[in-house]
């Protein structure tokens, strides 16, 4: 991996935790109608999955991925760092070994 490259990109084990972990929480009206529309759940509280993986997100658990809407991707999906608890707890679920917490600038 590069030193560009987010440990992310090879990962994407946060997306695909469970449905009913991308939850809208903090985000005003005018992010969230930034969202498409097919990509938010029937009762608009965060995104839609198939099964337990976000439906924005793309590629191979563990090998490569990518947010379809990152740029505007929620505030839960901003939380998640590299290592921390919540990476940790998905990286698990989904058997890959844990990641050093990443310190972010």
């Amino acid at each position: 991996m590069s030193d560009s490259e987010s440990p992310c990109q090879s990962c994407g084990a946060c997306c695909a935790y469970s449905s009913n972990w991308p939850r809208f929480t903090i985000e005003d009206d005018a992010a969230l109608d930034l969202i498409p529309a097919k990509l938010v759940n029937d009762r608009l509280s965060g995104m839609r999955c198939n099964g337990d993986r976000c439906m924005a997100l793309t590629g191979e658990i563990g090998v490569a991925t990518a947010c379809g809407i990152y740029a505007i991707r929620p505030d839960v999906c901003r939380t998640c760092m590299p290592g921390d608890p919540e990476c940790a707890m998905a990286r698990r679920r989904h058997g890959l070994p844990e990641l050093q917490a990443v310190d972010v600038v």
